[in-house]
């Protein structure tokens, strides 16, 4: 079972992210995230937040938070997801004009495995050192990965247009940026470190 967690960030087209949402998909909205279902014409399952940015609807299961708090309203919801043992949990409306807001939501990729981001342009995933990350459908599109706390080692791909064979990416450097994948299914796998992994671009 899949949730889906809506943030109060930036969405572009409603039509294009109501279009990653499946009908069997649990949504979870991060307080102003309310807004951008009620805009897809989705009924939220669970809201959680301090609801400083929207209003809550009576009709939905609500976790309320105090304005005050060390957590945002996304990490929030990521905890709800895992402590409610979904198998895979879906991103969205996570990116915009606060940095500081995407940054953190970015690195929330890292709190469980099968985490996944999107807006209009991208998909990030994660890549932990002794896991493995595969992608499929995605041929043509471009991907970087972008080492995340530290140097990612130990790299073997698959598929890749630039393939790597067991070479490092040094933690703030831009090798890992704009490969292309070649073919209908791609992998990446670390010996040790992490990186957060950008698909973009295509048909």
């Amino acid at each position: 079972m899949r949730a889906v967690i809506i943030g109060n960030g930036s969405i572009e087209d409603h039509e294009y992210i109501r279009s990653l949402i499946h009908e069997d998909d649990t949504v979870i909205c991060a307080d102003g995230g309310l807004r951008h279902a009620a805009a897809m014409g989705l009924r939220a399952d669970v809201a959680i937040g301090d609801f400083d940015s929207s209003d809550k609807d009576d009709c939905v299961k609500t976790y309320e938070f105090p304005v005050r708090k060390d957590y945002t309203d996304g990490e929030l919801a990521v905890d709800y997801a895992i402590e409610h043992g979904f198998d895979s949990i879906l991103l969205l409306g996570m990116t915009g004009s606060r940095v500081d807001h995407m940054l953190t939501n970015i690195f929330l990729l890292f709190k469980a495995d099968n985490i996944t981001m999107a807006d209009e342009h991208n998909e990030l995933y994660a890549v932990r050192g002794g896991g493995r990350l595969v992608l499929s459908g995605k041929k043509g599109k471009t991907l970087s990965i972008i080492p995340a706390g530290g140097d990612l080692c130990g790299i073997v791909t698959e598929g890749l247009e630039y393939p790597l064979h067991g070479e490092t990416l040094f933690f703030g450097h831009s090798r890992g940026n704009s490969n292309v994948i070649i073919d209908d299914m791609c992998s990446i796998s670390a010996e040790s470190g992490m990186a957060v992994v950008a698909v973009n671009g295509g048909e």
